[in-house]
């Protein structure tokens, strides 16, 4: 396991009035401190204990984010009304609905 896979972020906490850094992989840790660099300090050793501990308990880690494997493809459930109107969109476009809605959720 190393901490320099996960996907950690900082972002502000103005109910805090301090630095917040979150890790995806674990959403209930979290660190709070006074600059940018020291919340992502803080959360990548509190993760790394976490795991730590984890294997010491025999418990399965999450996997990076980074390392896992996508395919590509996940279902949306729409109303009927959505999926006409995007249908109708792609249609006009001359594109799939599949390459409407990948365009679309790309931004």
């Amino acid at each position: 396991m190393n901490v320099d896979h996960y996907t950690c972020r900082v972002t502000w906490s103005p109910e805090d009035g301090e630095h917040l850094a979150l890790c995806a992989e674990f959403p209930s840790l979290s660190w709070l401190a006074a600059t940018p660099e020291a919340a992502l300090k803080g959360i990548r050793q509190v993760v790394s204990d976490i795991a730590a501990d984890m294997t010491t308990a025999g418990e399965t880690i999450p996997v990076a984010l980074a390392e896992k494997h996508y395919s590509g493809e996940f279902r949306v459930r729409t109303p009927p009304e959505v999926h006409r109107s995007l249908a109708m969109q792609a249609a006009e476009q001359g594109v799939s609905l599949n390459r409407l809605a990948s365009a679309k959720l790309a931004g």
